[in-house]
């Protein structure tokens, strides 16, 4: 009993240290639209040194999407075509540099990676050369909103995608999460 009741003194003792501390809020996990998820993902965002929301970090996520399948067979008189929509899950990683002031909640991401998907789609089956693969690459142009003592954040900005058949396209996304 004497046990619990010190412990549970001293709880808020030791929550009061650590936020002053000086640690700062460089955690964010947030869900996506758009971007290298393609559709939707949920992704971990966090910087390698732990005492700054600038610099480089890196990003991992889980998401999913919806492609085209094209499958040609070439015959010397003809050639034929099947395709099918199918749905797969995406894993995008990369990583990324963060432009700003420390301890000011507006920033600027630029960053690089690839998104490994499931099953081999061709994203963006309009283009002429198709070819369906299992790996994207993809940019990231992004603003920031995170705040130094943690709390919501979001983000917004370009991202574009480097397709299966090589080709770049425009992309963008827009996340929401909350930054510890």
């Amino acid at each position: 009993m004497t046990l619990v009741a010190i412990v549970s003194l001293s709880l808020p003792h030791n929550l009061s240290l650590s936020a002053q501390d000086g640690k700062t809020a460089n955690k964010l996990v947030y869900t996506e639209l758009g971007g290298p998820g393609v559709i939707m993902s949920a992704n971990f965002d966090s910087r390698f040194l732990s005492s700054s929301q600038v610099g480089f970090g890196f990003r991992l996520g889980a998401g999913f999407g919806y492609g085209k399948y094209i499958e040609y067979d070439v015959y010397p008189e003809y050639t034929v075509s099947r395709s099918e929509s199918r749905s797969y899950y995406s894993i995008p990683a990369g990583l990324n540099y963060i432009f700003g002031k420390p301890n000011f909640a507006h920033s600027f991401e630029v960053g690089a990676g690839v998104t490994f998907l499931t099953r081999k789609v061709s994203l963006f089956y309009y283009s002429k050369n198709v070819k369906p693969g299992n790996v994207i690459g993809f940019f990231t142009f992004m603003y920031r909103m995170i705040p130094k003592d943690g709390g919501f954040s979001w983000r917004a900005g370009l991202t574009p995608i480097i397709g299966t058949s090589g080709d770049l396209y425009p992309m963008g996304a827009v996340g929401f999460g909350y930054v510890f």
